[in-house]
């Protein structure tokens, strides 16, 4: 016998089964038990939560032969024959491809002849909201007055599409999320029917990644199984098969994010796109785990709203300490607004790359949000005893001498005679950068060339991505450029990078060799 999926294979067959929907449950066991049957009935919830099976099982205990508290017996001929899918009384119809006036008005005709067995002949049509407009109205009158043996069951995820011509005749029921606890304890209900060992952390990742879906969590579930089939399923090998990430990288990410460290963020990203992760998912579990950090800083007692472990409960905790409301509202806003456009994007690193600079250099927007973060880098910046420059050039820092408060910059000096290799390094520096590419060349012509000790070169950058990329030497650039200089030189020279922390322009503190040497140049040939 061929294999049968999951939420195939344990889709309710009473009342009792079903879970998460027990106002609902409670509402149709309680008409049937009353002899008080509407005639016309609308589903409405979104996916997997229960509204086809419920029709279903309803069906079947309107026209069960001995019913067992308003639910189904499921052993009487009509129960079977429903449950079979091989009874004339009980006719589904997918909206989706019978949509046309034609299909309605053969139910029109259908509807005049009484069911050949049990009490009521039932419609259940699901998504009902992609009936065309001619659909919906062929179907206006047969709703107002059936037949007294007539039972139509609506189904649908987009109730606001449905007329409200024929909203008015149905009895709505409106199908909530199932909770990550509900889930969670069904599928422990299976797994243990299927004898698949399943770790708890595992089964709970499942849930919340079904997004309150039944059906979803058990394809998922299924999903695992099969990769590691004959194996215990863990929380690592469930985050491995569906291409989910780790809380502990979006630890990582925030952390760096709110260190304004633009090459560490990109590294994790690009650390995620290597070990194969699905990029929309992360989009969507990293503005969660956002609105979660969030929550731990309105409130001390969200253990229960949270549902997550007590050690990243602690984490989060930790982290709420280090990040301003405000701030934290504006990275949500950013990443929810990524989460809309990154559905349907092709490049969807490259978009994600871009909302996460935007996070770092909140320079790059102008709302007040933003404002607050900017502010908030400057303070951290002078606590940490940056210099910090101020409108019109002048760096402000308590402990500074009175000439730097006054704007004078402490500018280094340069021997009286340049070393000729320095020189003639400077001399054929455009074509040295020539020799680089992409991002290496980009950050290389931000520095401001100087003269180290001992007569090396020293390369001056302003821009801290810039001075990390090469100072951490991921490219060896240091080298090639060591190795390009000998090359067209025929001569080694000591390279040495610096980062320009003072708040000034490293053209007002180093002295660039570049405008020197062609000042020499010039005067030589006058």
């Amino acid at each position: 016998m061929s294999y049968t999926a999951l939420y195939r294979k344990f889709r309710p067959q009473e009342f009792e089964d079903v879970k998460g929907q027990d106002h609902i449950v409670t509402t149709l066991k309680n008409q049937i038990k009353a002899d008080r049957i509407g005639h016309a009935y609308l589903f409405c919830g979104t996916r997997g939560t229960g509204k086809t099976t419920i029709a279903k099982i309803f069906a079947k205990a309107v026209n069960c032969e001995h019913p067992v508290d308003g639910s189904p017996c499921g052993e009487c001929p009509t129960c079977k024959a429903i449950a079979a899918g091989t009874s004339m009384n009980v006719i589904e119809i997918d909206a989706a491809s019978n949509n046309g006036v034609d299909n309605i008005r053969q139910i029109r005709e259908e509807v005049e002849y009484r069911p050949t067995e049990g009490k009521y002949k039932v419609y259940i049509i699901d998504e009902v909201h992609m009936l065309s407009i001619g659909a919906f109205n062929a179907l206006l009158k047969t709703l107002e007055e059936p037949p007294s043996y007539v039972m139509f069951i609506l189904a649908t995820t987009e109730a606001h599409k449905i007329p409200i011509t024929i909203l008015s005749r149905c009895q709505r029921y409106d199908f909530r999320r199932i909770s990550i606890d509900t889930i969670a304890a069904r599928l422990n209900e299976l797994m243990e029917k299927e004898q698949v060992l399943v770790e708890e952390k595992a089964i709970r990742y499942v849930a919340k990644a079904a997004d309150g879906s039944m059906r979803d969590a058990l394809s998922l579930l299924d999903q695992c199984i099969a990769f590691y089939l004959g194996q215990e399923l863990t929380y690592d090998k469930v985050l491995e098969t569906l291409g989910a990430v780790d809380t502990e990288i979006f630890s990582r990410l925030l952390r760096q994010i709110l260190e304004k460290n633009v090459t560490g963020s990109i590294s994790i990203i690009d650390e995620m796109v290597i070990e194969g992760r699905e990029l929309g998912q992360f989009v969507t579990d990293f503005t969660w785990y956002l609105r979660n950090l969030m929550l731990v800083q309105s409130s001390d007692d969200m253990e229960e709203v949270l549902d997550i472990s007590t050690e990243n409960l602690a984490l989060l905790k930790e982290e709420a300490t280090m990040v301003d409301t405000e701030i934290l509202m504006r990275y949500i806003r950013i990443f929810s607004e990524l989460g809309s456009q990154i559905k349907y994007a092709n490049q969807k690193r490259i978009l994600i790359e871009i909302a996460v600079i935007k996070l770092c250099k909140p320079e790059m927007e102008k709302d007040y949000t933003s404002l607050i973060d900017r502010v908030d880098s400057l303070e951290k910046k002078i606590e940490k005893g940056v210099v910090v420059a101020a409108p019109g050039g002048l760096a402000r820092q308590d402990g500074v001498g009175a000439a730097q408060a006054q704007g004078e910059v402490p500018k280094m000096e340069l021997p009286k005679a340049i070393p000729e290799d320095v020189k003639q390094i400077i001399s054929n520096l455009g074509g040295i950068l020539s020799q680089f590419t992409g991002i290496t060349k980009s950050y290389l012509k931000k520095a401001t060339p100087s003269l180290g000790p001992n007569d090396s070169l020293l390369l001056v950058f302003d821009d801290e991505n810039a001075y990390s990329y090469i100072s951490e030497n991921r490219s060896n650039c240091q080298e090639e450029f060591k190795a390009i200089v000998a090359e067209r030189l025929g001569k080694e020279v000591e390279l040495l990078v610096k980062l320009n922390d003072t708040g000034h322009p490293s053209g007002e503190i180093y002295p660039d060799l570049r405008q020197l040497i062609n000042f020499d140049i010039e005067e030589e040939e006058f």
